[in-house]
């Protein structure tokens, strides 16, 4: 009997601001995968229009009620689902249910970690009870704005600041907020991205992120990536548009390197995550290092940290995503 390829669907779209950044971290992933070995589709996924790429480069509607696809006149399920979505419904949980209700494996963490990674606040304070470093931070509700006055921000948060929305990712309606004054419109700016919002202490020293997965045999910690920007922060541009420099391995003692990377293999086990996750940091010039954000489905792009990181440690990516789908099917 021949070997059978599994047929994967690689998730991207959403219904947030990032959709195309998504795409762009699709494009990414099918360049990876090992097209000897799986069948490869790429699904968009936009508010009620869910449909597949065809290699004749027509599309196909997908049926919610099974994902499945017609091609050819014959009906088509997926494997496996590797999730690149950033944003909602691929980063918050809503789609893991709905795979898990359909009972399809994917590449991310399950309903609740998503959830929970989603909302940084809600992230911070929970993994502040396990020891990790976050900054001090207050959380703004849509509606009760009245209920935090700006005297209050600044005596216990201080200046300069982050506004950001509390559930979202790429930096979308993120501000740097160096007086009172400017708390308003930064509130105001973060609320047309999430109905709530985050103010957080500034952290001031060297940023830093770093990838990680774990199979049932073995933890791949990737090489540190060091963030140098001369912008404000580390914001869209520089995200997507190159205006940074990325430097990989980074530029640190191997005492801040070894304890980072051991940060982030706890991090991933206090979460029981799946997959890859990319971890974000600041170290201060006395070495502490507080954890900024964990990214469950990290960008795939050309100018992505993971992909960097792989081949800063030898590794191929094909190699690194065919690892993590069969993890699923051992």
């Amino acid at each position: 009997m021949k070997n059978l390829k599994r047929t994967i669907a690689i998730v991207c779209g959403g219904d947030s601001s990032e959709h195309d950044v998504s795409l762009r971290s699709a494009q990414g992933l099918f360049s990876f995968f090992d097209k000897e070995r799986y069948h490869v589709y790429i699904v968009d996924v936009k508010g009620q229009d869910w449909h597949v790429e065809l290699p004749d480069g027509t599309t196909a509607k997908i049926d919610r009620n099974d994902f499945s696809f017609i091609e050819n006149g014959k009906a088509h399920l997926f494997d496996y689902a590797y999730i690149t979505i950033h944003g909602t419904p691929g980063e918050n949980g809503l789609l893991q249910g709905y795979f898990d209700l359909i009972g399809l494996p994917y590449s991310t963490s399950g309903v609740l970690v998503e959830a929970m990674t989603f909302d940084k606040f809600v992230l911070n304070n929970y993994l502040r009870a396990y020891g990790v470093s976050v900054a001090d931070s207050m959380l703004i509700r849509k509606g009760y704005e009245e209920l935090v006055s700006d005297d209050e921000i600044e005596e216990r948060i201080g200046m300069p600041c982050f506004v950001k929305p509390a559930a979202d990712g790429s930096s979308f309606g993120v501000s740097k907020v160096k007086n009172k004054d400017q708390l308003a419109p930064a509130i105001r700016k973060a609320m047309m991205e999430s109905s709530e919002i985050m103010v957080e202490a500034l952290l001031e020293g060297t940023e830093i992120t770093q990838g990680i997965y774990k199979t049932q045999d073995k933890t791949v910690v990737f090489p540190i990536t060091e963030v140098v920007t001369s912008n404000e922060f580390f914001d869209y541009d520089a995200k997507y548009n190159g205006q940074v420099q990325e430097i990989t391995p980074a530029r640190l003692s191997q005492d801040v390197t070894d304890r980072v990377s051991r940060i982030t293999s706890s991090i991933y086990d206090i979460l029981h995550c799946n997959g890859i996750i990319r971890v974000d940091y600041i170290v201060s010039k006395e070495g502490k290092i507080s954890m900024l954000e964990v990214n469950t489905t990290p960008g795939m792009t050309a100018t992505s940290f993971i992909p960097q990181q792989v081949r800063a440690a030898g590794l191929s990516m094909t190699d690194v995503l065919t690892d993590i789908v069969e993890n699923q099917f051992k």
